[in-house]
């Protein structure tokens, strides 16, 4: 292996191994829990190494960044699944359809409606997590939880694969009680998955039953920041991470 493989490989090894030990402490399978490496703002050439070391699950924040590097990397490797994890637009519906194997932010009635048509083109369904504001932040995407089982209901009778729910937590608080809470709704509404648990918290996830953990800075660093325009305003936005 190279260097770089050897890293990643590193780093793949000790994220397995505390979904392991978090899974057995709870009695669960750690075959259960999927490793969802988010390689947002990663170059491909960051992203091989972690391919090479074995990863095959990947996700990332926005459609037309994946759309610039996904397409040659999946010829590459034809066996990789990705997912959406992040926010999406209505009016990219048909693109995300068109290049993601699961979409994490369901989070609206429009979006449904977009979804939906985009599917009935494309000829497939893909499954969708319903994304949460678990925290009722105003700045945050994520469907409020009073609107939660209509949502899920409109989602159901669309014939939309509905796989679970999925939370970004506030940032720098306790994430426990949002992870319980968002299982709680997951159980009343017999859904079986739970996208939730990123670098800092994954473990605590899992032993309030996430399945799906989004796990980027831990397994690729911390990531390069792009620079962004300066608002009209001069103010800065506060935008949703859903994978760190």
């Amino acid at each position: 292996m190279t260097t770089d493989t050897e890293e990643a490989a590193r780093r793949l090894a000790t994220i397995e191994d505390a979904i392991s030990r978090a899974a057995r402490l709870t009695d669960r399978d750690a075959d259960a829990v999927t490793l969802i490496a988010v390689s947002k703002t990663q170059e491909a050439d960051a992203i091989r190494p972690l391919i090479a070391a074995g990863q095959r699950v990947f996700g990332e924040n926005r459609v037309q960044e994946s759309q610039d590097k996904w397409p040659a990397l999946r010829d590459e490797y034809p066996d990789i699944a990705l997912h959406l994890v992040g926010q999406l637009q209505s009016n990219k519906a048909a693109e995300a359809v068109a290049l993601f194997d699961a979409i994490h932010g369901l989070d609206r009635p429009s979006l449904l409606t977009a979804l939906v048509k985009a599917m009935d083109t494309a000829g497939k369904r893909i499954p969708c997590y319903i994304q949460v504001n678990i925290g009722a932040e105003a700045q945050k995407g994520g469907c409020a939880i009073a609107d939660v089982p209509a949502l899920i209901a409109a989602t159901r009778a669309a014939d939309i694969p509905l796989l679970g729910l999925m939370c970004v937590p506030p940032a720098d608080v306790e994430p426990t009680p949002y992870f319980a809470l968002l299982a709680k709704m997951a159980r009343e509404e017999g859904l079986d998955r739970l996208s939730m648990g990123m670098s800092s918290d994954y473990e605590t996830a899992i032993m309030l039953g996430a399945t799906d953990v989004r796990i980027g800075t831990a397994l690729f660093g911390e990531r390069p920041t792009p620079a962004r325009p300066v608002p009209a305003s001069g103010r800065g936005m506060i935008r949703n991470t859903p994978g760190r």
